[in-house]
């Protein structure tokens, strides 16, 4: 595997300003996902993708090089993640160096752990194009989802004849920490068009993603209760 690690990391955030650098329990959002990829791979895999000179500063303090920003066209709302994924993967190809491999860690899951990743990597072959971590969802949609018809009903969002909801299927959501993404399929399509994608699964408690002042009381609260193990 030749592998390139990337952590988008954009300075705007509307949701909760600045949560890539907030501090969580002591350190910045940020340096968990940095400190998760070092238990795996080496420096000169990883790339912290950012727009921000303040971001650029809180990861160097690390000891990550940034060695330079994100061009400011991939920093806008409308900026995709495969935009900044073929970004970062164009960019090391330039340097010679060929990924084949694209492993994709987003800085709002502070839990996801060397375990986790290393699981998962292990799930990717070149059978698939993805490996997703995902986590057993709550909102099952053959049970509690429902949607309007054209009558103005709710109705089921799934069909199926469950009475109880442990008789549902597990149904899966993307937990948004960990992507193993085949280089060469990221070039030529759409991740939303991939098919061959594997599940690794997490539970729910590392599994928390951090997007407003909500989440991220719920993720001090469960370090506070020790449902995690984070310094």
């Amino acid at each position: 595997m030749n592998p390139l690690v990337i952590i988008p990391a954009r300075g705007g955030s509307k949701g909760l300003p600045g949560k890539n650098i907030k501090k969580l329990n002591g350190k910045p959002l940020i340096q968990y996902t940095i400190e998760c990829a070092r238990e795996v791979f080496d420096d000169e895999f990883i790339v912290v993708s950012t727009d921000a000179l303040s971001i650029k500063k809180v990861v160097e303090k690390t000891g990550l090089k940034v060695p330079e920003l994100r061009p400011s066209q991939l920093a806008t709302d409308h900026a995709s993640s495969q935009d900044v994924l073929l970004h970062c993967l164009e960019r090391s190809i330039s340097k010679g160096y060929q990924p084949d491999t694209i492993i994709l860690l987003q800085v709002t899951s502070p839990f996801r752990s060397k375990k986790h990743l290393v699981e998962a990597l292990d799930l990717f072959d070149s059978t698939c194009e993805m490996v997703a971590s995902v986590k057993i969802t709550d909102s099952n949609p053959y049970y509690v989802l429902l949607e309007e018809d054209n009558n103005g009903w709710l109705t089921k969002s799934k069909k199926g004849d469950f009475n109880r909801r442990q008789d549902c299927p597990d149904v899966y959501e993307l937990n948004g920490a960990i992507y193993i993404i085949d280089a060469e399929t990221l070039i030529k399509k759409p991740m939303i068009e991939f098919t061959r994608v594997r599940k690794y699964v997490m539970k729910a408690e590392h599994s928390v993603d951090i997007d407003n002042q909500f989440d991220w009381d719920i993720a001090e609260m469960m370090i506070e209760k020790g449902y995690v193990n984070h310094a």
